[in-house]
């Protein structure tokens, strides 16, 4: 079978990822060899490795992508999904960061340093974030700064500062920004009190004005030599961005979910009933993965991943999202991923020629997907039709478990009672006709003690 190359692999000449018959390589280039060499006989890679801050690989016989220049062809360690920075909560790029960090001054240990910062090459991969990037280190030169410094001020520390000191909500500016945010943008956003902290002060605000004046200085003009940073400079360095990290704090409060589990309508045991049904249903379809749109906490998403499957959450709201990964690593959860997504604005195709960061689409299907309590929000608060909505899902999965709230829902009242009920469609009638298009009906069943029904759908093909 032929071999592809990786849309987003080709910035760096040290190799680069393709796929062969479905399984994912990457090629290590000869220019890269003796660093190659060193990070697996340093015992950097075994340091890491048990660490659990490097995904683990295999040297394969497998061709290589391109024969010419080829040293190696290594096949990594499968991650499941692979999530992108401004789909993070506010402690998963903090844990990122620190995780960056880590990995550098334990580089530093073996004889080398790493030549990328990059959020993108940081995944959460069985609870808890991992650098999968092996070809981000170089050999450590005495005296030589450390070369990844402004893009980790940019992918790291700018955006956890301004979603720390001005609103959770500029993480998103990571979309607009690829290679992170602007120093001297997130110099102008911060508040003035950032200027009387000395790690904001020092790699934010300072290191934006001497970027500027680097930046303003004629062609011409004579340089001198680069500043020349000893070992113990850059391993202090690393602890002061390391403290100033760790400073940075964000509460999961005051915004529109992260209680909801607090003020639901649902009685005890309406709830519980819920959560048969899930759980009935997803142990006779074992899906491979489950993607709940929607997730709130997590609540409903733990019945998939507490049987072994790999689980998504997905929620707008960034205290609930928050509020889950803290979940996750307070019980070690390997197998459930929270991240932030706005369904009525999905992660779209980024970066160069649109093909580097893929959308959420192209990274579907998932065999099986949640839609529990969210359709009533789309529909009325979105205004968005039935029958998009029944084609938006049948691009997400094979399965579909859907909960239906009707208008008489006390939920369904709060949303109409500031607006026109213009939703003349909005029907379990409706609902049925439009979705029974795109799937094939396999179960209803009505929630005792409500007026909703639940439903799981297998995708017409």
């Amino acid at each position: 079978m032929s071999a592809d190359k990786h849309s987003a692999s080709f910035r760096d000449p040290s190799g680069y990822l393709f796929r062969h018959s479905g399984t994912l390589y990457r090629q290590v280039n000869k220019k890269y060899s003796a660093e190659y060499d060193l990070l697996m006989s340093s015992g950097l890679y075994e340091n890491l490795l048990k660490a659990g801050l490097l995904i683990e690989h295999q040297e394969t016989d497998i061709a290589p992508y391109e024969s010419e220049g080829a040293y190696k062809v290594i096949q990594p360690e499968k991650v499941g999904f692979i999530s992108y920075p401004y789909e993070w909560s506010f402690s998963q790029l903090k844990d990122a960061a620190l995780t960056t960090l880590s990995i550098q001054r334990r580089a530093l240990k073996y004889g080398m340093s790493l030549k990328d910062a990059s959020a993108y090459n940081i995944q959460f991969h069985q609870g808890r974030a991992i650098l999968i990037d092996t070809l981000s280190f170089e050999t450590y030169q005495d005296g030589v700064p450390w070369v990844a410094y402004k893009q980790f001020c940019q992918h790291f520390l700018a955006p956890l500062a301004l979603m720390s000191k001005v609103d959770i909500r500029l993480s998103q500016l990571l979309k607009v920004y690829i290679d992170g945010i602007p120093l001297d943008l997130a110099s102008r956003l911060l508040p003035f009190s950032t200027r009387l902290r000395f790690g904001l002060l020092t790699h934010i605000h300072m290191h934006a004005h001497a970027l500027s004046r680097l930046s303003d200085s004629r062609p011409d003009a004579p340089r001198t030599n680069a500043a020349r940073m000893s070992k113990d400079a850059m391993l202090a360095l690393l602890d002061n961005l390391k403290k100033t990290i760790q400073s940075l704090l964000w509460k999961p409060t005051g915004t529109d979910w992260g209680e909801y589990y607090t003020f639901t309508n649902y009685s005890d045991s309406a709830f519980q009933t819920k959560k048969e049904i899930l759980d009935d249903w997803v142990s006779r379809i074992q899906p491979k993965s489950v993607w709940d749109l929607g997730a709130n906490t997590g609540l409903f998403t733990r019945i998939a991943a507490e049987k072994g499957i790999a689980s998504i959450s997905f929620d707008l709201d960034p205290a609930a999202v928050e509020k889950n990964y803290l979940n996750v690593k307070a019980a070690k959860e390997k197998q459930l991923l929270p991240l932030v997504m706005d369904l009525t604005s999905p992660s779209p195709s980024l970066g160069w020629n649109g093909r580097e960061r893929d959308s959420l689409f192209e990274r579907a299907p998932a065999e099986m997907v949640f839609a529990l309590a969210i359709i009533h929000h789309l529909a009325i608060s979105n205004n968005v039709p039935l029958a998009e909505l029944a084609n938006f899902f049948h691009g997400l999965g094979k399965w579909l478990v859907i909960e239906f709230v009707p208008k008489s829902d006390s939920q369904v009242q709060k949303l109409l009672s500031s607006r026109l009920d213009i939703f003349d469609e909005y029907t379990v009638e409706g609902f049925e006709r439009y979705f029974g298009e795109k799937f094939i009906t396999r179960e209803k069943i009505a929630i005792a003690g409500t007026e909703r029904f639940l439903y799981l759908m297998e995708m017409r093909t």
